[in-house]
């Protein structure tokens, strides 16, 4: 069969979205794990991992309104943008040239196998359709895209894995995700004036935030086809108040509709996650040190994925490395040796290496990467 082939075939659990999936259609073997049918005929799960751990290379874009601003995407956070204001990018995202083909032919010319986008990062912007909320791509007035579900096909048709970043630790638009107060500084920003948007009261009210977070997941695990993972973050806002966070019950959500989906939450939440995913080098937290070591330990043994971002690190400028498109970067990515390098250093602990890329404002990925991702990629095929 066919990638074209195999990625018209829906899987099981698929209710009708944007990709024309039919609820209970007949199951079969996602595109990405074509060559793995006979361990995933015993254990879809078990397939998935031995596919990941074979993929060593995969593709992280940070895109989303904070894009416009080309500061990074804590900006909201680091400059105190009032909530109401912030909210007004969303009437200015384009996204035009976001071109998912242009994205997944780049990834597989550099040698990678899968592709990771954020679905909805801290400021709550979700570049999906979804019923929880109007502040999407979808209902962006000079948008109208589903990235997400743009992204998805054009990941199943050439054969590439699909993961969702989500941020579930941290929201700082929802009405009810818990106030820096309560237990972490960058729950929200440190505004002077309080927003009215926020309602948060009593540790009950969190439980909205919770229910939001799960209506978001079911959309993205019943909406788009097969995806290979979803990659939770951050890790601090679950560690600063573990009691408030459902871990086992949001992990049974996700694996109740896809048993394929890979979870990870950085270097761990509470041993289950089905690999780790540190920053930069193979770690536990800092932050939050008696359960990051306990869920660390509880990890070690499983995949390691360590991810990193072609914007190099530059002193002075917001913390020094940022992960969403910044403009006082530009002349500082890395270059294919410094890749090389990391692809190097990866290889060297047996760990995945998930290379960032900021698109630019309009969705376009930044020349100075795709020169870079291509260079790459000519190397490893000569290696081969």
């Amino acid at each position: 069969m066919s990638v074209a082939g195999a990625a018209a075939l829906p899987l099981a659990g698929c209710k009708t979205g944007s990709t024309g999936l039919r609820r209970n259609a007949p199951e079969t073997i996602p595109s990405y794990l074509r060559g793995y049918e006979s361990a995933y005929a015993v254990n879809p799960r078990d397939a998935a991992l031995q596919w990941f751990q074979d993929a060593r290379f995969g593709l992280f874009m940070h895109y989303g309104i904070y894009s416009l601003l080309g500061r990074g995407e804590w900006v909201q956070l680091r400059e105190r943008i009032p909530v109401a204001e912030y909210g007004r990018l969303k009437d200015r995202f384009k996204a035009d040239r976001f071109d998912v083909d242009f994205i997944t032919d780049l990834a597989l010319e550099a040698g990678m196998k899968y592709v990771n986008l954020t679905s909805r990062h801290h400021d709550s912007f979700s570049l999906f359709r979804t019923r929880q909320s109007d502040f999407n791509s979808v209902d962006a007035p000079l948008c109208r895209r589903d990235l997400v579900g743009d992204l998805s096909n054009a990941c199943r048709n050439k054969g590439l894995g699909l993961f969702l970043y989500y941020s579930y630790g941290a929201d700082w638009r929802h009405p009810y995700f818990y106030p820096r107060e309560v237990g972490w500084e960058n729950a929200r920003p440190a505004y002077e004036e309080p927003q009215p948007e926020y309602r948060y009261q009593t540790e009950d009210d969190f439980r909205k935030y919770i229910d939001f977070t799960h209506g978001q997941l079911r959309e993205l695990l019943t909406g788009y086809g097969p995806v290979a993972g979803i990659w939770l973050d951050p890790i601090m806002g679950y560690y600063a108040r573990p009691d408030l966070f459902p871990i086992e019950e949001t992990y049974q959500l996700i694996r109740s509709l896809q048993p394929q989906t890979l979870i990870s939450f950085k270097q761990g939440a509470n041993g289950e996650e089905d690999y780790v995913a540190p920053e930069r080098t193979p770690r536990a937290h800092t932050y939050g040190k008696e359960i990051s070591n306990r869920a660390w330990e509880k990890n070690q043994g499983k995949p390691i994925e360590i991810c990193d971002t072609l914007q190099a690190y530059r002193p002075g400028v917001h913390g020094g490395s940022t992960w969403g498109y910044n403009r006082d970067l530009d002349g500082s990515h890395h270059d294919a040796d410094h890749v090389m390098e990391m692809l190097g250093h990866a290889r060297k602990v047996n760990a995945n290496l998930l290379l960032n890329t900021g698109p630019l404002p309009d969705g376009s990925i930044h020349p100075a990467d795709v020169q870079t991702l291509r260079e790459v990629g000519k190397r490893l095929r000569s290696s081969s």
